[in-house]
């Protein structure tokens, strides 16, 4: 298994070119296409102001997005041609984004996004990164909106807890796994359990068929909870990569995460690959 299509999220942020910087890398890495996609989400008018100026408001949104979007797509182009990247696509829709970053997504062995930041100028709804997770189907890396990242996947840390959306992330992460440094695998638990050290421990052998040396870092009796856990843990390892599930649903509009997915999408320090 590679990453032969990566898909990244284009918009008008001030994180744009970071996150597109590091969408290139991977590309380059893993000798993938690079697929750009930028969404412009109209604005929808309460029903009697576009029943007195509905085509007025239609055409400046059109000529709105129409520019946007060829901005977008210049600056897409420049950046990948001055990397030398030369297996690149673009795409654009009129479209909320989450939902059409989703429906890309099913032409793409990986999504690249950026963690969401009330500061940044992009538009983009703060419940982006959440949304697209749970609706993707395919991986989704998460890019930190503070910080460098020179190298992403070198020292990996896994959260490993033997449920479904751990070992789909894990599956979904075996490029990276395959060329780490050093991976860490660790269950972090409220109180001691000789069957979570045994199920880590098999991960790690699992890891071991598949040419990674992985080491267990279980985490018992911790104080904090487990999304701080993992976020400490990672520093202390100098960790450049999370790899864990993503736990959540929708229920009517409210996308309903767990406690440690919640933290870990708004406090990440490093970048981190998520499954659901």
């Amino acid at each position: 298994m590679s990453y032969k299509t990566i898909l990244v999220h284009i918009d008008q942020g001030k994180h744009n070119e970071k996150r597109l910087e590091s969408a290139i890398q991977l590309a380059k890495q893993y000798d993938a296409c690079l697929v750009g996609l930028y969404a412009f989400s109209p604005y929808i008018p309460p029903g009697y102001v576009m029943a007195h100026m509905g085509a007025e408001i239609e055409a400046a949104q059109n000529k709105t997005a129409v520019e946007s979007m060829s901005r977008a797509e210049k600056g897409f182009c420049k950046q990948t041609s001055a990397a030398g990247l030369e297996k690149i696509e673009w795409h654009t829709a009129y479209d909320e984004p989450a939902h059409a970053m989703s429906s890309r997504a099913q032409y793409a062995d990986l999504v690249v996004i950026g963690q969401s930041d009330s500061s940044d100028d992009s538009g983009i709804d703060m419940d982006f990164p959440e949304r697209l997770v749970l609706t993707a189907g395919r991986p989704v890396l998460i890019l930190p909106h503070a910080g460098d990242f020179p190298t992403i996947g070198k020292r990996i840390l896994v959260a490993w807890n033997a449920s479904q959306e751990a070992t789909r992330a894990i599956s979904n992460a075996t490029p990276f796994l395959r060329s780490a440094d050093s991976v860490y695998v660790m269950a972090v638990n409220s109180k001691t359990s000789k069957n979570d050290i045994v199920q880590s421990e098999n991960m790690v052998r699992y890891l071991e068929r598949l040419g990674t040396s992985a080491e267990v870092k279980d985490i018992h009796g911790v104080e904090i909870d487990v999304g701080n856990e993992l976020l400490s843990r990672a520093s202390d390892l100098d960790a450049d990569l999370i790899v864990m599930g993503c736990y959540g649903h929708s229920r009517l509009r409210e996308w309903v995460l767990g406690g440690a997915t919640r933290t870990i999408l708004e406090s990440m320090t490093v970048p981190v690959l998520m499954s659901h």
